[in-house]
């Protein structure tokens, strides 16, 4: 069901050791071009014709009224919203300690330069609404930028047929639980186009966030710059690295959980120990066929993407974590913590047995929205800092100019820029 590699022999570590699975963006970009150029003419009335295109459904609006919110919420099962309530206090108790002070550096006397953190005006939070439905995804998105003091927050979510052309109800619910009301029925490259240039009944955003499809991907692709966005996020995925103290029967577990998510998600285990890469084996053999998407699973686990690869030891078991650069990171070895501090390239790093992925999805407080594709190795997951937008403020007297002139004047000949120069000059020029 699942690969193997065995690197036991190999000093020098191949690039890459699990390629991932292979998404083609460029592909889909003459589908979603034309989809966006509707939506940029036609706004309201385009949207809602490809959203009974691609989801089978119409709309009566691409507002959801708040009397539907209110019901949908109404109709939630008890567990749901105390399961959402529990998310949503966890996840703030965790993004109010990435709030950034601004700070003031006094560069020379009567020249200083201040830093300080705006938020960004208005943005468009994407949850999407395919194989599964993420309201967890709600409260990732929103609860950042609401931290970081963002002034107006809008959702979209695909229409659904079950619930008359409106987001999932459980989507509805949770954002009704985080005081959002301004919630439209719309998926796909059509959403982001309407984020981007606005319509009639919504206004456009700064910044669009949260995972989707390829075409979400490819539309955010296409008017990044007229928008700024969080990533181009991929298929999903999870490495765990472990030594002979693992559980063969948890990590298979995990593997899977993982899988779940799609055909091409990725799942890794990274181990020095072939007995427990046997025993692995055997829990995926016997677990898979016990869950309800099995099929997609199995097509996961098979795919090139997923793989066990053996090491023969921890420090290149560690070597290949960095190359691979997870999204999510799971650490099975004795004295997990430790070895957890030494990984330098992952989105977010689950320690010892009793973390699982899972956790991170829903209730440990971080946030589940993580690089993918190998981005661990530059970028940063959602976070209260993403919605935020440092601007310098630069402060200086006639006499601190004045001392600088001499310098400025210098660099900027230096640059064959001499109108730089003259910019200081004319302020000391008598009259």
């Amino acid at each position: 069901m699942i690969r193997r590699v065995d690197l036991r022999n190999i000093d020098k570590i191949p690039q890459p050791v699990v390629p991932r699975a292979q998404i083609d963006v460029e592909s889909v970009i003459s589908v979603v071009k034309p989809i966006i150029e509707d939506v940029k003419k036609n706004g309201d009335e385009a949207v809602i014709n490809w959203t009974e295109k691609f989801d089978g459904v119409k709309p009566s609006a691409i507002r959801v009224p708040q009397e539907v919110i209110d019901k949908a919420f109404s109709e939630m099962p008890s567990d749901v919203v105390d399961a959402l309530e529990e998310a949503i206090k966890r996840t703030k108790k965790v993004h109010q300690s990435q709030t950034r002070n601004g700070s003031t550096t006094q560069v020379v006397s009567g020249g200083s330069v201040s830093q300080r953190w705006l938020p960004v005006d208005r943005v468009g939070l994407y949850v999407p609404g395919g194989n599964a439905v993420y309201p967890s995804s709600v409260v990732m998105n929103v609860v950042p930028a609401q931290i970081a003091g963002v002034r107006s927050i809008a959702v979209t979510s695909p229409a659904q047929k079950e619930n008359n052309g409106w987001p999932n109800k459980t989507i509805l619910a949770a954002c009704k639980l985080l005081g959002i009301t301004e919630i439209y029925a719309a998926g796909g490259a059509q959403a982001i186009a309407m984020f981007a240039y606005g319509t009639k009944t919504c206004e456009p955003v700064n910044m669009v966030t949260g995972p989707g499809n390829i075409y979400v991907t490819a539309a955010k692709r296409l008017l990044r710059g007229l928008i700024g966005i969080d990533s181009e996020a991929g298929p999903t995925e999870i490495a765990i690295l472990a030594d002979e103290s693992g559980n063969a029967s948890w990590i298979a577990a995990d593997l899977i959980s993982q899988a779940e998510h799609d055909v091409i998600a990725a799942s890794v285990l990274v181990t020095t120990s072939e007995k427990l890469a046997v025993e692995v084996e055997k829990e995926l053999e016997l677990q898979v066929p016990q869950t309800k998407h099995a099929q997609r699973i199995k097509q996961a686990l098979s795919g090139n993407q997923s793989a066990i690869v053996l090491v023969k030891d921890l420090p290149q078991g560690l070597a290949v974590i960095d190359q691979y650069a997870a999204e999510h990171l799971e650490i099975h070895t004795l004295d997990a913590q430790n070895m957890a501090y030494k990984v330098k390239n992952a989105g977010a790093i689950f320690i010892g047995p009793h973390a699982p992925v899972s956790l991170g999805d829903y209730l440990a407080g971080s946030n589940h929205v993580l690089p993918t594709g190998g981005c661990a190795c530059h970028s940063s997951g959602l976070s209260v800092q993403t919605f935020l937008r440092g601007v310098s403020y630069i402060d200086y007297s006639k006499e601190a100019l004045e001392d600088a002139a001499n310098q400025i004047r210098t660099l900027a000949h230096t640059e064959d820029l001499p109108a730089h120069a003259q910019a200081v000059d004319i302020r000391f020029e008598k009259p």
